[in-house]
């Protein structure tokens, strides 16, 4: 079966000159997480909610003033849609990530798929429950965690 077939069409993307309260405006409304960028037809980037919050107001930036290009990933990953599913489910499994952008061999967006879209659309039921629970695994922080808070003691 090929992505074609199983993927999510007609995707709502967002400029990359888009505000990112814009962006989370968007998310909110269409109750997704991730925004395929795009010039024209062009996928440049993907923005999810994390980027936002971690990537943008954790650093400082302001959501109503600064720009959806300054926190996406500027390196989507994707999968052409005549990609067998298998291929598609082995790129989310190595990357641990839910979602792939899907795009044609001139190399426009032409839609998204999920391991829901998976799940519900393709008889691989038991490969994208096995991507999704490597996908899951939680992975090592990258920065040292901090050390537990010590409790105050009760003064008398």
């Amino acid at each position: 079966m090929k992505l074609a077939e199983v993927m999510t069409r007609d995707v709502e993307t967002i400029a990359p000159d888009a505000s990112l309260q814009e962006a989370a405006q968007r998310m909110e409304e269409l109750n997704v997480g991730a925004l395929p960028v795009c010039d024209g037809a062009q996928l440049i980037g993907v923005v999810t909610d994390r980027d936002i919050i971690v990537r943008g107001v954790s650093v400082g930036a302001l959501p109503g003033e600064d720009v959806v290009a300054d926190c996406m990933s500027a390196e989507p990953l994707f999968a052409f849609e005549d990609e067998p599913v298998e291929h598609a489910l082995d790129r989310m499994r190595s990357a641990q990530v839910r979602r792939l952008m899907v795009i044609d061999r001139d190399k426009q967006l032409v839609g998204v798929v999920s391991l829901g879209d998976v799940v519900t659309k393709a008889p691989h039921k038991a490969q994208a429950a096995a991507a999704l629970q490597e996908i899951s695994t939680p992975s090592k922080p990258d920065r040292p965690t901090r050390p537990p808070r010590r409790k105050k003691e009760a003064r008398p």
